[in-house]
């Protein structure tokens, strides 16, 4: 979730933007609760866009399939946004599945769910994804092997870092999408995302793999 100042239709609005587990991104007035924008930023077969009163219009096409799957379209990883490019950059996650009741039998001690779910692995990989603020347009992506579970961070420089399931570090370029670094951490960066701070006139960044906290800056003999 993202809160911040940007011009729509020429007019200055307070916004609040979201891309939740449902594969739709919003953007609303965080002031009145109007919403502004409301576009799939992934695919989806459970609704087929988002009304004017902020609804989705659902589809009612079965359980055979679902995009996206009970994982979402995203998760709990956390989204960035560059204000001057206008771009909101998100892990979208492209998976499906099939979801079918199932009668419940109740043992003391377990859980029951009353379904079962299968996990079409022929469609399941994520994404690096920009998104147009404005219009809800994919600008570009970075596709990942697998379903990556990492947040993103960007910076003021236009720089955006990101990780995957495979260890890899990667940092892109925000108006392009352009992969100019990676470093492989040796374990799956999982739902954080890279943070930064300065120490001694240093940026650094850093980010968790696995049970380790990895940290990076610039020689010191470079300006």
């Amino acid at each position: 979730m993202v809160l911040a100042d940007i011009d729509i239709d020429g007019e200055p609005r307070q916004v609040i933007m979201q891309a939740p587990k449902n594969g739709f991104f919003y953007v609303l007035d965080r002031e009145t609760g109007e919403l502004l924008l409301g576009k799939p930023f992934t695919d989806t077969t459970w609704a087929r866009e988002i009304g004017p009163d902020g609804r989705p219009i659902v589809l009612n096409d079965g359980s055979d399939g679902c995009l996206p799957d009970y994982w979402g379209g995203t998760n709990f990883m956390p989204p960035s946004f560059n204000p001057d490019l206008g771009l909101f950059f998100v892990t979208a996650r492209e998976t499906c599945a099939t979801f079918a009741p199932q009668e419940p039998e109740f043992v003391e001690g377990r859980s029951s769910f009353g379904g079962v779910v299968w996990i079409d692995r022929d469609h399941w990989y994520s994404a690096l994804r920009a998104i147009d603020v404005q219009t809800g347009e994919r600008k570009w992506e970075f596709r990942y092997p697998s379903a990556t579970m990492a947040g993103v961070m960007s910076t003021a420089s236009g720089l955006v870092f990101a990780g995957d399931h495979e260890g890899n570090f990667m940092a892109f370029e925000a108006s392009t999408g352009q992969n100019l670094w990676h470093y492989q951490t040796g374990s799956r960066i999982w739902g954080a995302a890279a943070m930064t701070h300065m120490l001694d006139g240093r940026q650094h960044v850093l980010i968790p793999s696995g049970t380790t906290l990895v940290a990076f800056a610039l020689p010191e003999s470079r300006p």
